[in-house]
């Protein structure tokens, strides 16, 4: 049977919505999580000393989550309000570009202004992905949703690695180093605007109540009252705000594990490029499990893959304790490739499938809070543990505390409640 227009359309705009995960990944990837944690460590803050770039590091990993956390209820308030989903999202991604391409101009001791440049990057890149996180119920219908998510995490892992392979041949090639990784900061930021465009062309801005349009309204006081009020509508929807708390505390630990794995590793000793060439395989090996997870879901349900995924996590936290060798790292960043993507995709798909539809932004700006004001914890901690210990390797074992805290608050959610609460209120 031939596809209709509407079908085709509609098939187009859940394509062009996850090439957003491709083009934004490229900072999670290359600023974020691989290249550089390392040239802070070895170039920007190398008159600090190893312990102490990784401090500052967590430090600065801190003030950007908080920053972020701030500004996710307030922007996606005013985002359902106003009906700004898109437009929000564009300018945010415009902020992270413009600050990821001024990291060209670190250099040897400039690790205040990489602190700072990272900062707004990382503001950019968080805030666009709240807006991004609350068109999937417009993009997306119940019975895809977790397909679409996850094909979503699995583009963002393609297209983070391949720009990250394409950045570890230039910092292996060309001879001088510290100029071939401010390049690299560069491809970034072309990488993450050229891939918006197709966002910006097919996905069309959701519809708001008529209610929510009125002009004479300032939409900032109605955010700020309304922001008032979110938390105690997502207690009505109790599996709701359970589930949230759980994502709350488990995925602070795999934030954690995401931003100071690198530097982790270049502090006991670790060559650069086995570090980013682990963390590349962690992308490419992240793109079969991450469908995979898709698929288990619908066997184990997705509440039980998450679980799965967090007992893997809780292992890989323990080992990282013990690592010594390059081959140590191989080990543990494959195994994060095989749950970090699905995890954190059905966390989002079974957050998206219990919220009541016409809340979807001003819900996602709270989960967008929730995993970036909680995730100030974990590398606050872990930078405190350093800092007072001397070394990070009981900082790295102290998060099994938030895998195992999440899995438990987790097991008492229940899906079918939740998908039931939001089914009634729709």
């Amino acid at each position: 049977m031939a596809e209709t227009d509407m079908q085709v359309r509609k098939r187009g705009e859940i394509i062009s919505w996850c090439m957003y995960d491709w083009a934004s990944s490229a900072f999670a990837t290359t600023v974020l999580a691989a290249v550089l944690p390392i040239y802070y460590s070895q170039v920007a803050g190398a008159e600090l000393g190893a312990n102490t770039a990784t401090v500052y590091w967590g430090y600065t990993l801190s003030i950007a989550l908080l920053l972020t956390s701030i500004l996710a209820p307030v922007m996606g308030a005013i985002a359902d309000y106003s009906g700004l989903k898109k437009r929000l999202l564009l300018t945010f991604a415009a902020l992270g570009i413009f600050a990821t391409s001024l990291l060209y101009f670190v250099t040897s001791g400039d690790w205040f202004i990489a602190s700072l440049f990272f900062i707004f990057g990382n503001l950019g890149f968080s805030m666009s992905d709240v807006f991004y996180n609350s068109l999937l119920p417009s993009v997306s219908t119940p019975k895809n949703i977790d397909r679409v998510s996850t094909m979503g995490y699995a583009l963002g892992y393609l297209g983070g690695g391949i720009l990250l392979a394409i950045n570890i041949l230039m910092i292996e090639f060309i001879p001088d180093k510290i100029l071939a990784t401010r390049l690299s900061f560069v491809s970034v930021a072309i990488w993450w605007a050229l891939f918006t465009i197709p966002l910006i062309l097919k996905v069309r801005e959701p519809e708001i109540k008529s209610g929510n349009a009125n002009p004479r309204v300032n939409p900032l006081r109605v955010a700020f009252r309304r922001i008032y009020f979110t938390f105690g509508e997502l207690k009505k929807y109790r599996e709701l705000f359970l589930f949230l708390i759980a994502f709350w505390v488990y995925n602070d630990g795999i934030g954690t594990i995401i931003k100071m794995a690198a530097i982790y590793g270049a502090e006991i000793g670790i060559g650069q490029t086995s570090l980013i060439g682990a963390l590349l395989m962690t992308q490419f090996v992240g793109i079969p499990f991450t469908f995979a997870f898709g698929r288990l879901a619908t066997y184990l349900g997705t509440k039980n893959s998450i679980l799965l995924g967090l007992s893997v996590y809780t292992g890989i936290t323990i080992g990282a304790y013990f690592m010594e060798t390059a081959v140590h790292f191989w080990i543990l960043a494959f195994l994060v490739g095989t749950v970090q993507g699905g995890t954190q995709a059905l966390s989002r798909s079974l957050f998206g499938s219990m919220l009541p539809k016409d809340k979807t932004c001003e819900f996602f700006g709270f989960y967008g809070m929730s995993s970036k004001f909680a995730g100030i914890v974990g590398p606050l901690a872990f930078a405190l543990v350093s800092q007072i210990m001397g070394s990070s390797r009981l900082a790295i074992v102290m998060l099994v505390i938030f895998f195992i805290g999440g899995a438990i608050l987790l097991v008492r959610v229940d899906e079918k409640k939740g998908l039931e609460s939001a089914s009634n209120t729709a």
